[in-house]
């Protein structure tokens, strides 16, 4: 099923090794990626996923693959103390990225700027977390996995480099870094092979769950234990993630009302867009250098077709992100007149699965602007024609920095206001904090 030299990594793995340019090695070609033996492939995870699960790369095959699952219900734990204990290094994976060494495979990541397709490395991103995932509740006992681990929510991602470039080999690492009873927190970090090293590009934090073989209840997971000081601080800080999760739940403006000060920058912005020679409360003007915020939208429609399944025959989580972003990064840069930088991916939220054959609504606001940054929010739907029917299926957050100051962004109605206030706890979350 899963090879200990893919998944299982030595002590000596462990600990980051030097890495220098060899000689006669190409810049941005990694001596560990030059060798011809890297640890995993990134075009190998879905096929490792595959292993695991016991899906096909043929359709019919997976379908008929997919219903011989529910026989695999009997392997399940019935508590987490039934399952063994891992450590972090257990579920330590290394994939490498080889852009540089492998020439042929960089038109699939590339722009026409010739830049690199960030949404293609939030694709990577999510197959890696899956696997990750996987790889901590592995048992070499069972020739398939019972738990159908999906995506529940990308906590965050923040750049340390907004320049990727498209000549240089690329590394992912990452392991799990806390577990509840069905749910598991992956780390992930990307690092770029530059000037004989590797230079941090992002580090990444996605919640996974654990579930039945036909994915309809909740599974457990085998519990984590801290293997030393550095494995104790990972564990607390993801019980402090799963607390600020809970708290701004809790907080949402879908809940509750407005905090006071809140309130008070609503009402200074209303106040700011009054028509003093009207003094009405239906007279609005836009202040200068300002956009009112219905006239910053862009939408998209997507067909989802059995070629974006995922190994459970649902849509592939890392396609919903590839085509958010490119959404978002397009309405950042329509908005600001030039081609922005993202700065971080905040509170990526699966609501609901997208079933094949689905017709997905895709709508992007700018919701809030400071200077030269600019947040957006992208909302995800599924939309049913012979119903007329809507159901959200995600909410994406995206914080861009331009390279010039951008207009103010104004929102006009109530509902509005309160998107524009959502973008604010989202901005200060991932940019003043």
């Amino acid at each position: 099923m899963l090879s200990p030299r893919l998944l299982l990594r030595s002590a000596a793995s462990w600990t980051s090794r030097s890495l220098c340019t060899g000689a006669g090695s190409k810049p941005g070609r990694a001596p560990d990626m030059a060798e011809g033996d890297p640890s995993l492939h990134v075009s190998n995870v879905r096929n490792r996923l595959r292993e695991i699960v016991g899906a096909s790369t043929n359709w019919s095959d997976h379908q008929t693959a997919m219903t011989e699952r529910a026989s695999l219900s009997s392997m399940l734990a019935r508590s987490q103390t039934d399952l063994p204990a891992k450590t972090m290094r257990d579920s330590y994976l290394e994939v490498h990225l080889p852009l540089g060494s492998e020439p042929q495979l960089r038109e699939k990541y590339l722009t026409f700027h010739n830049t690199v397709r960030f949404g293609r490395i939030l694709e990577d991103l999510d197959s890696l977390a899956v696997l990750i995932s996987y790889s901590h509740t592995y048992n070499p006992a069972l020739a398939r996995s019972p738990l159908s681990i999906v995506t529940a929510l990308v906590d965050k991602i923040d750049m340390r480099q907004h320049n990727i470039l498209p000549d240089c080999d690329i590394k992912f690492t990452g392991h799990v870094s806390w577990v509840g009873k069905t749910s598991i927190e992956a780390k992930m970090h990307m690092s770029q092979y530059r000037d004989g090293a590797y230079a941090p590009v992002l580090d990444a934090t996605f919640v996974m769950v654990a579930r039945d073989p036909q994915n309809k209840r909740a599974a457990f997971v085998n519990p984590l234990k801290a293997d030393g000081a550095e494995d104790e601080k990972l564990l607390q800080e993801g019980e402090a993630n799963k607390s600020r999760r809970v708290e701004l739940s809790h907080s949402s403006l879908l809940k509750v009302a407005p905090t006071d000060q809140e309130r008070k920058v609503v009402h200074g912005l209303f106040l700011n867009t009054l028509d003093t020679n009207t003094v009405s409360f239906r007279g609005r003007v836009l202040p200068p250098d300002s956009v009112w915020m219905e006239d910053a939208k862009l939408k998209g429609l997507e067909i989802c077709h059995p070629q974006e399944r995922n190994i459970f025959n649902r849509i592939f989580g890392g396609f919903l992100m590839r085509k958010a972003y490119e959404l978002g990064w397009a309405n950042a840069c329509s908005y600001g007149g030039c081609r922005p930088s993202l700065v971080a991916v905040d509170d990526i939220l699966f609501q609901k699965p997208v079933e094949i054959g689905s017709l997905l609504l895709l709508s992007s606001q700018v919701c809030y602007t400071q200077g030269k940054y600019i947040q957006v929010r992208v909302h995800s739907e599924v939309f049913d024609p012979l119903t007329r029917q809507h159901n959200t299926t995600n909410v994406f957050h995206y914080t861009f920095v331009s390279d010039r100051d951008v207009p103010n962004i104004i929102p006009k109605t109530y509902g509005e206001s309160m998107l524009y206030l959502d973008g604010k706890r989202h901005f200060n979350q991932t940019v003043e904090s």
